[in-house]
């Protein structure tokens, strides 16, 4: 542990220098080398961390959630809006909640170390792949402060040190949070480098984290559409990401109407807020005088304001034009966007222009279609006949994820333990030599 006071005292005197940049390259070599003593930790040694640090959270819910009132009281002076709120917000039972899901995480199967692929080659060789940590992740997110909890317990399960950078909004609740984490490390005999929360809300940190590949080996944003394009445009690290969850449901003419209103609603309805919520409806035009009158009695119950194209205004007067800007929209609000379609292949192509490559299903009855939906719609998660909203880790069996990546390299959809490794080459022999 001597090094790791080391690289802690170092860190503390560049912070109070206000040198920013030497203050992230002395976390930097902290996590890098947490990351080489991850990799000799055992799948118990991490379990047992992971309910060292429940226990502490469980220990000092009073300090957190004092240390959030904080936050909240602050918020609420710089005038942020009420879902920011609501997501910066801890109490009693969201503080259960985080506890609760430092033990799932800890029950979930660990992916480091699991071999596949094994062949015998010509020569007498045995190649293979094994499972390892990707080494350092560095997290950025905004807001939410049980996010500090989550990236820290996945990163730790599945053998990675990171580098966690949450936002200004939520800076004192994330300090209490991290006290919990080091001491949880600290009691099973982890090296604080392990898990680290940067102590400083200057920009200035972000811009560090994410311009050092010799220590982080890859960034994972996590908040609005500014801040992801920001770090997508300036990182010289790997960027695992998804800019917008520009999200369609297209009902085809043989689907069935009940299914297609319940898919649709909850599509929309069940949670305004998400990056898997549906932001535009596509009907066929069959089956559209049949379906929108009674979707838009349903959405009128939920306040959601439908905006359409010419057809649709045609069904539905209360509809408001919809513009080009429409169409790329992710609302994230009571809004939904409606176009009437010709068929799949206008619904696909659709889809191809406007969407965000996140999560598009279909509702059909057609076995056919269902098919080359599947096959030719190119978005992380295609569904057929259910709900956009089960794009998500914990609905796909992950137990739990880190986000949704819309990237095609390295990881794509939910990224859970297993997004959070990659595989290398193995091989046995028995003295073989090559001819």
């Amino acid at each position: 542990m001597s090094g790791s006071n080391t690289f802690q005292d170092e860190a503390q005197r560049h912070l109070a220098a206000g040198d920013v940049p030497a203050y992230m390259q002395a976390l930097g070599q902290g996590a890098r080398a947490a990351a080489v003593e991850l990799r000799r930790a055992d799948t118990g040694l991490k379990n047992r961390a992971l309910e060292a640090m429940a226990a502490r959270l469980a220990a000092s819910r009073a300090m957190i959630l004092e240390a959030n009132a904080l936050d909240m009281q602050r918020g609420q002076q710089n005038g942020l809006d009420s879902a920011l709120l609501d997501r910066l917000a801890l109490s009693d039972s969201r503080v259960d909640a985080m506890i609760e899901g430092l033990r799932q995480v800890a029950g979930l199967p660990d992916p480091v170390g699991e071999i596949d692929e094994m062949n015998y080659r010509p020569s007498g060789i045995q190649v293979g792949k094994m499972r390892v940590p990707l080494g350092v992740v560095g997290i950025i997110y905004e807001s939410r402060p049980n996010v500090t909890l989550e990236a820290a317990s996945l990163c730790l399960k599945s053998g990675n040190a990171c580098l966690l950078r949450g936002g200004s909004e939520a800076s004192a609740s994330n300090a209490a949070i991290s006290s919990c984490i080091q001491q949880g490390l600290a009691d099973v005999g982890l090296p604080a480098g392990a898990v680290q929360v940067v102590a400083t809300t200057d920009r200035a940190a972000v811009g560090a984290m994410i311009s050092m590949p010799e220590y982080v080996d890859v960034i994972i944003p996590r908040g609005g559409k500014s801040l992801i394009e920001r770090i997508s445009r300036e990182a010289k690290v790997p960027v695992i990401k998804h800019l917008d969850g520009v999200c369609h449901v297209y009902i085809d003419t043989t689907a069935d109407p009940a299914k297609a209103l319940a898919i649709a609603v909850n599509a929309k309805t069940h949670r305004y807020g998400t990056c898997n919520t549906m932001e535009t409806l596509l009907v066929d035009a069959p089956i559209a005088d049949l379906v929108l009158p009674e979707l838009a009695r349903a959405y009128a119950q939920h306040d959601v304001e439908l905006r359409g194209c010419k057809r649709t205004q045609a069904l539905l007067p209360q509809a408001v034009e919809a513009t080009e800007e429409d169409w790329h929209a992710e609302y994230l609000a009571p809004v939904l966007a409606i176009k009437v379609v010709d068929g799949m292949d206008e619904a696909i192509e659709h889809i191809e222009k406007y969407g965000s490559h996140h999560t598009d299903a279909i509702v059909t009855q057609d076995y056919s279609l269902a098919r080359r939906f599947m096959a030719e719609v190119d978005s992380s998660s295609v569904i057929v006949n259910a709900s956009t909203r089960f794009a998500d880790g914990f609905e796909y069996g992950l137990g739990a994820e880190i986000g949704i990546s819309t990237d095609k390299l390295h990881a794509r959809g939910p990224v859970g333990l297993q997004g959070l490794t990659t595989q290398k080459y193995i091989v046995f022999g028995d003295g073989q030599v090559r001819q």
